[in-house]
C-alpha cells in the first residue's frame, strides 16, 4: 500500500470519530457553565436575598418592565429567594445531569427551560439581541436535546447492559 492509499484509508475514521464525539466538547462546556452559575448562586448571599445590592429581588425589580412576560417576574417576586435557590439548584442538577450524561435530554431540556426563561425576562431587553448571552444558551442546549449524550455517559452505558441483557 502506497503512503497516499493509508492516508485515505484513515480519513474516514478519523472523520467518523470527530463526528461521534462533536458534542462532548459542548455538553463539556454547558454542563460546567451550569455547575458553575448553580454554584455560585447558593454560595452568594447578597443574591440569595429579597433585597438590596446583587440580590435576585434587585435584579428581578430591575428587569420587570423590560422583560417579555412581567407576570412571570412577578411571579418570581412572589418569594424571591426561593426562586432563587430553584433557580440554582435546576441549574446544578442540569449541569450535572449533562456532564455525567445521566438523562441527557431531560437535563438538555431543563437547560433550555432555563435559558429560555431567562431570555424573555433579564435578556429581554439586551439589544442587539445577539449581546443577550441567554439566547445563545437557549440555542447551545438544542442540539444537546436532540442528539443526548451518545458516547462517554452513564445513558450510553446503562443503553448498553440494557443491550447485554435483551440480547
Amino acid at each position: 500500500m502506497t503512503r497516499t492509499d493509508v492516508s485515505s484509508a484513515t480519513r474516514p475514521g478519523l472523520r467518523d470519530q470527530a463526528a461521534r464525539y462533536a458534542l462532548l466538547p459542548l455538553r463539556i462546556f454547558l454542563g460546567v457553565t451550569f455547575v458553575y452559575a448553580g454554584l455560585d448562586k447558593l454560595t452568594d448571599s447578597a443574591f440569595l436575598s429579597a433585597s438590596g445590592p446583587g440580590s435576585i429581588g434587585e435584579l428581578m425589580h430591575g428587569v420587570r418592565d423590560t422583560s417579555a412576560i412581567p407576570a412571570l417576574v412577578d411571579w418570581a417576586l412572589l418569594s424571591p429567594v426561593g426562586f432563587a435557590v430553584v433557580l440554582a439548584i435546576g441549574e446544578l442538577l442540569v449541569g450535572l445531569g449533562v456532564l455525567a450524561g445521566l438523562l441527557t435530554r431531560i437535563a438538555a431540556t431543563g437547560g433550555a427551560l432555563i435559558s429560555l426563561s431567562l431570555w424573555l425576562t433579564v435578556s429581554w431587553q439586551v439589544s442587539p439581541y445577539y449581546y443577550g448571552n441567554d439566547l445563545i444558551y437557549l440555542m447551545a442546549w438544542i442540539p444537546m436535546i436532540l442528539a443526548g449524550a451518545p458516547y462517554l455517559s452513564l445513558d450510553s452505558l446503562i443503553r448498553s447492559r440494557r443491550s447485554r441483557r435483551t440480547a
